[in-house]
């Protein structure tokens, strides 16, 4: 059975003689690097490279940059000295500049020819060229394998620097490697030329998605592309106009202050790199990214680096936050996976031991067994502290960063609380946010460390604010009627805060109250006039405002799909839409529930999003109708429940939404800024 690793767990090997094997979707260089019980290299030939692959015994690294490599590994060779080895990967010359440009790559420990015994995916990756993928080492005369996925941005002489080299030697090793592998692909390449004046590109360089195109070989005495300048690296002169350079790749940055190094240019020494940039996002040379957070001063030795916030990849500083959040997210589930798995495995060893000390015939006297009981729950309680102690560790890394990153966060991720909220100017932002705060999310093992819960925007599902009492024990110990005012409380500050944090008639929200119950929650919204219209009442309310907005999502599409998206008729807003649906089912018929169901489908493409609160109880005589809508839209809870989970290992998360403190004005006064500039805005 193969054991899926998570960053930072081990596996014990049950063998001595194992096999690598790595599976990437473009060329890496696979080296493999000797180490002390410190994590040192002894020196240069502690390396197994391209360019001395079997400079270890018992191993011989591969010798170019590939997709998927295999390679044996003798553990009993390893010298006395020797303690971990480790598995570097390394995005060579002529490709992607960064590990976050490409999906993840896999690295497995298997038996030689036979299936894998453990392996680990290494995702989260971003800015990183060189990445210690996994080590393994000895531990008391056994061999273990462990999870690193330690990436660094500045390449392969950063990762040795940190191995012990010095930074000169660090860097001749670094090119030495580079060079090894460059060397056998270019010798690939020209004994691939044939005879009809044409150049054969070997796999390892074309990469996997195929742009590097065989090269016409051009006659004698002409130029050979870019690379045939005039003397002195004189430009060639050129009849036509100034070629226009192309551009930039996502691969690299053009401006200083952001993360990672500027690429080479198509066709200089590699095949063209693929043009990664988000298709909504400006990458415009004429527009400068923000500049990056100061970098702090260097941790003293031993200590842990002082945390900055927006330390992140990102073109602006929202975005820079918005990954530095979601990167705080995945290091606590990982760190908690680790840590569970510690404990996991310590009470599996203890069953085991104990069993054993049962079965022994020695210990049936009476009390000759206690003291192999004793010391196998006193080596549990060992592993369960020493697991602890990592945990804290990180824990407390990780609220030192959120205690750094909380404040400041933009007023969409921000808390009600935050001060941000208070100083927001009058005029209203400028632009849309990337991403909007529904609440926190935190784990039992430190409830007080708490992850702001961002989604991106615009909202790709709906959501819905379940108030009905069977959800969670929270919502089964809570008054029925509070139960529901708090969760229309919540629909309200959501809207609210969509409402603040987007530029002035470029959000509409509409609200379904067939029965008036939510009249007390909506007040801030109705006196401030920031609503598209009165609440909706009855069940001709309901059928005119489903009606209005199916209508715009039918001829926004039809728009779209015609190609003239600006050709819309003038009574169609075109600003986003929020629907707020209150006590449903109550005012809908089933023409109604089709077209709430139309709109979930088929609205969060053109901009009209729903916000349900919403009872699946008392809609249950629609039976499995409804089964879809639900499905649809993202689950919320105005109590605390546990019924999220992170993409990355499944934990239970607990959910709290986060609503203005009581007795604040920040919400009144948040919606208040929001109609002044509604008002300023209009012509």
């Amino acid at each position: 059975m193969t054991a899926e690793l998570v960053r930072g767990q081990n596996h014990p090997l049950s063998r001595t003689r194992v096999e690598i094997r790595i599976a990437a979707d473009t060329p890496v260089l696979a080296l493999v690097a000797a180490c002390d019980d410190t994590g040192r290299m002894a020196g240069p030939g502690a390396l197994a490279h391209p360019g001395a692959p079997a400079v270890l015994p018992g191993l011989a690294a591969p010798e170019e940059a590939a997709a998927a490599h295999r390679f044996a590994v003798d553990l009993n060779a390893a010298a006395p000295s020797v303690h971990q080895l480790r598995v570097v990967l390394v995005l060579p010359p002529g490709g992607p500049a960064r590990f976050g440009s490409v999906a993840a790559p896999r690295v497995a420990v298997a038996e030689p020819g036979g299936a894998d015994l453990a392996c680990f995916a290494l995702a989260g990756l971003d800015a990183e060229g060189a990445v210690v993928a996994l080590e393994v080492y000895r531990r008391q005369g056994a061999w273990k394998v462990r999870a690193v996925g330690q990436g660094y941005a500045d390449g392969l002489p950063a990762l040795l620097a940190d191995a012990g080299l010095t930074a000169p030697a660090a860097a001749a090793l670094a090119s030495a490697a580079a060079g090894g592998a460059a060397g056998r692909v270019g010798g690939a390449a020209a004994a691939g030329r044939d005879g009809a004046g044409t150049t054969a590109v070997p796999a390892a360089a074309a990469g996997s998605h195929g742009l590097a195109a065989p090269q016409e070989t051009p006659p004698a005495g002409t130029a050979a592309g870019p690379a045939a300048a005039g003397p002195a690296g004189a430009a060639p002169e050129q009849d036509g106009p100034a070629a226009v350079p192309g551009p930039v790749p996502a691969s690299g940055t053009p401006y200083a202050g952001t993360p990672g190094p500027v690429p080479a240019p198509d066709g200089a020494g590699g095949p063209p790199t693929v043009d990664y940039t988000h298709p909504r996002r400006c990458r415009s040379t004429s527009e400068p990214p923000e500049p990056a957070p100061q970098a702090p001063a260097p941790a003293a030795p031993g200590e842990a680096p002082v945390p900055v916030a927006g330390d992140a990849a990102g073109w602006t500083m929202d975005e820079r936050l918005y990954n530095q959040v979601w990167g705080m997210f995945e290091d606590l589930a990982r760190a908690v996976a680790a840590y569970r798995s510690a404990c996991e495995f310590a009470d599996s060893r203890l069953d085991r031991e104990l069993d054993a000390a049962l079965s022994d015939p020695r210990h049936r006297v009476a009390g000759a067994g206690h003291p192999a009981r004793d010391a196998a729950r006193a080596r549990r309680d060992e592993l369960a502290a020493q697991a602890r102690s990592v945990l804290d560790r990180d824990l407390d890394q990780l609220a030192a960063e959120a205690a750094v990153v909380e404040p400041a966060l933009p007023a969409a991720y921000a808390r009600w609380a935050s001060p941000v909220w208070h100083g927001a100017p009058a005029a209203g932002p400028d632009e849309a946010p990337m991403a909007l705060r529904l609440g926190d999310l935190h784990l039992p093992e430190r409830p007080d460390l708490r992850i702001p819960m961002l989604v991106r925007l615009p909202l790709e599902r709906g959501l819905w604010i379940d108030n009905g009492r069977t959800g969670s024990e929270a919502a089964m110990a809570a008054d029925t009627d509070r139960l529901r005012r708090a969760a229309m409380d919540m629909a309200v500050a959501h809207a609210a805060r969509l409402l603040a944090v987007h530029p002035a008639g470029r959000y509409s929200v509409h609200v379904i109250d067939a029965a008036g119950a939510g009249a007390a929650s909506l007040a801030p919204l109705v006196h401030a006039g920031v609503l598209a219209g009165p609440p909706a009442a009855g069940a001709a309310g309901v059928a005119e405002t489903l009606e209005r907005l199916t209508r715009r999502v039918d001829l926004v599409q039809m728009a779209v799909r015609a190609g003239a998206p600006e050709e819309l008729p003038p009574d169609v807003d075109t600003a986003e839409q929020l629907l707020i649906v209150h006590d449903f089912p109550h005012g809908f018929d089933d023409r109604a529930v089709t077209r709430l169901r139309y709109l979930a489908d088929e609205g969060p493409a053109v901009g009209v999003h729903l916000l349900m609160v919403a009872d699946r109880d008392e809609a249950a005589a629609y039976g499995p109708l409804l089964d879809p809508l639900w499905r649809r839209l993202m689950r919320l809870t105005p109590v605390p429940d546990d019924h999220l989970a992170d993409p990355w290992v499944g934990h239970a998360w607990t959910f709290e939404p986060d609503l203005p403190p009581a007795g604040s004005l920040v919400l009144d006064q948040a919606v208040e800024r929001a109609a002044r500039a509604r008002r300023h805005a209009r012509p």
